[in-house]
């Protein structure tokens, strides 16, 4: 009987228990959840994060929040959030800097793209645009990718060129286009694109391979110059801007950025799956998709899976564009 008594007791715990961790699951997000972006606001990966978060927090009824984490070409955020717990309340609006580039520019990387994080979806895919203020355009007399060329190769090492940190996509691209061209310019990077296309916009900086959704404001206001998109083809957003490849006659360059949310690896795949599925669903509204195409944007909302087999062909992709350019961080 007292055997009988034990069991019983061992049987009516479990049941307690296995609702109550049901109940547990089943409520997230029971507090709001923040979204780290891994460079200073202002930025196209600041752009997109500020575009999701309203939409998820009306999907979940919790709040998403943005959380600017700046520093180390996206190092420092990322970093944040692979040692953050596993409890789906963070999540990192990573990029091809972060989760692509990084793993073979950097010699000691505190976070592995691969194993520390949990890919839900990516958010969508951009092309970078080489831009000069218009006044600084003006004063050098550089109309198009062929002037700047000329203009460059005649004044070497004089001309600088911003980017959101070192290992972003704006920084490779300009490391593709030096390497490509021959032309040599000083690389200044800044904490994100936002300070940095501050500068630029002042004349302090000449040039920047800026990501189309964060230039194309100050582009359409006439503030800043468009010479060339990095794409393989053209962009819809600026149908009569040229590619790098067309406009500089170089076949085959192509330095596109992406931006997509991960989560710390080991995050519940279910928690997982309803992030990219709500995800998905914001980016496919009319009010979102119009919103993003305009800027250059091309939504995704793809699975985690195809995430994964993106960063892992990003990987190898920039691991031969970083070692062809010779660009390295300690």
């Amino acid at each position: 009987m007292r055997i009988n008594r034990r069991s019983l007791a061992v049987a009516l715990a479990a049941a307690l228990v296995v609702p109550a961790t049901a109940l547990a699951q089943g409520a997230w997000p029971s507090k709001p959840v923040r979204i780290v972006v891994p460079f200073a606001p202002g930025g196209t990966t600041d752009i997109l994060a500020r575009t999701i978060a309203p939409e998820l927090s009306k999907a979940f009824g919790q709040s998403f929040v943005v959380e600017n984490r700046g520093g180390a070409g996206g190092n420092i955020g990322a970093e944040v959030v692979a040692k953050s717990p596993n409890d789906g309340y963070t999540l990192l609006m990573g990029t091809v800097g972060t989760h692509g580039i990084n793993k073979s520019l950097y010699s000691k990387l505190p976070y592995d793209p691969q194993k520390d994080f949990a890919p839900v979806t990516l958010v969508a895919g951009v092309p970078n645009v080489m831009v000069m203020s218009s006044k600084r355009a003006q004063e050098l007399g550089v109309n198009s990718v062929a002037d700047f060329i000329r203009v460059a190769k005649s004044q070497p090492g004089r001309l600088n060129m911003a980017s959101s940190g070192n290992g972003t996509s704006i920084h490779l691209a300009g490391e593709l286009f030096k390497s490509r061209t021959g032309i040599f310019m000083t690389h200044i990077p800044y904490r994100g694109s936002g300070p940095a296309m501050t500068d630029l916009l002042a004349g302090n900086m000449d040039v920047m391979f800026d990501n189309l959704p964060s230039a194309m404001p100050h582009i359409q206001a006439g503030n800043l110059k468009a010479f060339a998109v990095t794409s393989a083809v053209r962009s819809a957003a600026l149908p009569d801007v040229p590619t790098v490849a067309e406009a500089g006659k170089l076949p085959g360059f192509e330095a596109s950025s992406w931006f997509g949310l991960l989560a710390p690896a080991g995050t519940p795949p279910d928690i997982v799956s309803r992030v990219q599925q709500e995800t998905a669903k914001a980016l496919n509204t009319p009010a979102v998709k119009e919103r993003l195409l305009a800027q250059g944007a091309i939504p995704s909302g793809n699975t985690p899976a195809e995430f994964a087999a993106l960063i892992d062909a990003e990987i190898k992709k920039w691991g031969a564009v970083v070692k062809a350019s010779g660009a390295k961080v300690d």
